[in-house]
């Protein structure tokens, strides 16, 4: 990897080392700068999961990607500046059937740091979710910003809840900790979520991007941006689409 290509690409500034505030500012630093998109699906072009793939797409085309994409692409940059990383199998809360999605419906990060026992859930590939990594230690709710979240047991392994502002909760996904294959045990969801009508991503457009105050998306026809909480949505034409693309995430389609 020429990790200093990577490194430009989500504009993190100065030399990563083997600490907990250094994961923190990367996993920040992708996710202000690296979008979360699924705008291939709805092209017709296919997802790979080839690291020559990924690398092209998201550092040398720079777009974004969903998922398998931008945390597979995460977990390489972290193996090599000497982070332990573990390929997670995570399932997608589905508040409306109130029931967690299909195995290897969402791929996350346990990451831990040489000699250092407290283990991160990193992931900058679940859209406007938490920002930094979260301590696997605690079941506690961890604040960042304006939103807590937390990591509790479930099962035989873990669920993550998330906090608003107001008080309310929602369940996000859950996740064991066995150790997966990337991206071979990945492959089959990555295809269903390209394909099945069943999956969100085959449903509607959607690229969304942290922003220092909120967040910013293109979410089907509307442009939403939230700042310190409050949020505001303009509806857009079809043919102002690619300007917005642009100017909001530097993606050329």
């Amino acid at each position: 990897m020429k990790t200093q290509d990577y490194l430009s690409r989500i504009r993190f500034e100065g030399k990563p080392i083997l600490s907990a505030e250094s994961l923190h500012a990367l996993q920040l630093a992708h996710m202000r700068t690296v979008p979360f998109e699924n705008l291939d699906i709805s092209l017709g072009r296919a997802i790979k999961l080839d690291i020559e793939s990924l690398w092209d797409k998201i550092i040398v085309r720079k777009r974004g990607g969903f998922c398998y994409e931008l945390n597979g692409m995460f977990a390489w940059l972290l193996k090599e500046i000497g982070f332990e990383v573990t390929y997670l199998n995570a399932r997608v809360y589905n508040e409306k059937k109130d029931a967690f999605g299909i195995d290897f419906d969402h791929l996350a990060l346990l990451v831990g740091i040489p000699n250092d026992p407290i283990r991160w859930l990193a992931d900058v590939g679940f859209g406007d979710s938490f920002t930094q990594p979260l301590r696997m230690d605690t079941s506690s709710w961890q604040e960042q910003g304006l939103r807590s979240f937390r990591v509790e047991p479930f099962g035989d392994g873990y669920q993550v809840w998330g906090q608003e502002l107001d008080g309310k909760t929602s369940r996000e996904y859950c996740f064991d900790l066995t150790a997966r294959s990337f991206p071979f045990e990945y492959e089959a969801a990555c295809i269903y979520h390209q394909t099945s009508p069943n999956s969100t991503f085959t449903k509607n457009r959607i690229i969304s991007r942290a922003t220092e105050d909120g967040r910013i998306s293109l979410s089907g026809n509307e442009l939403i941006i939230t700042r310190n909480g409050e949020q505001t949505r303009t509806a857009i034409r079809e043919e102002e689409r690619t300007d917005l693309l642009q100017k909001y995430f530097g993606a050329v389609l």
